[in-house]
C-alpha cells in the first residue's frame, strides 16, 4: 500500500487590486482559518468555511454587566468607609448600637454583591464562548 503524498508542491500565483485584497483580508478575518492561504484554499476548492459570528446584544449586554460591577465596587467601597468611620466613633454609646447594626448591614450587602458578581462572571463566561 503506497502512502498519497499530501504535500503542496503546486504554486498559483494571483494578483488582486488593493480594494480586492481589502475584502479578501475582510471576509479572511471573519473566518477561523489560521492563514489567508488556508482561507484562499478553502474558497477556491468549495469547501466549508466556518465564520466567526458575534450577537451585538450581548455585546451590549456585557457593557452594561460591567458597568454594574463597577457600581457595585464603588457601593461596597461608600459602605465600608462609613462603616470605618462609625468605628471612630466608637465612644459615644448610641454610635455602639449603630456600629453593630450596620456590621450586620453590612454582611447583608457584601453577600448581594457577591451574588451579583458572580452571576456577572458567569454571563461573562458564556458570552465569551459564544
Amino acid at each position: 500500500m503506497e502512502k498519497e503524498n499530501k504535500n503542496r508542491t503546486r504554486w498559483l500565483h494571483l494578483r488582486l487590486t488593493t480594494a480586492e485584497y481589502e475584502i479578501l483580508q475582510k471576509q479572511f478575518s471573519k473566518s477561523t482559518c489560521r492563514k489567508l492561504s488556508e482561507y484562499a484554499r478553502k474558497n477556491l476548492l468549495q469547501k466549508p468555511l466556518v465564520l466567526k459570528y458575534r450577537n451585538e446584544s450581548l455585546d451590549e449586554l456585557m457593557g452594561e454587566l460591567i458597568l454594574t460591577r463597577k457600581h457595585l465596587n464603588a457601593v461596597g467601597n461608600n459602605f465600608n468607609q462609613a462603616v470605618k468611620k462609625l468605628h471612630t466613633l466608637n465612644q459615644i454609646p448610641e454610635f455602639k448600637h449603630w456600629i453593630t447594626v450596620y456590621e450586620l448591614e453590612k454582611k447583608v450587602v457584601y453577600t448581594a454583591i457577591d451574588s451579583i458578581k458572580k452571576n456577572i462572571e458567569n454571563l461573562s463566561q458564556k458570552w465569551l464562548q459564544s
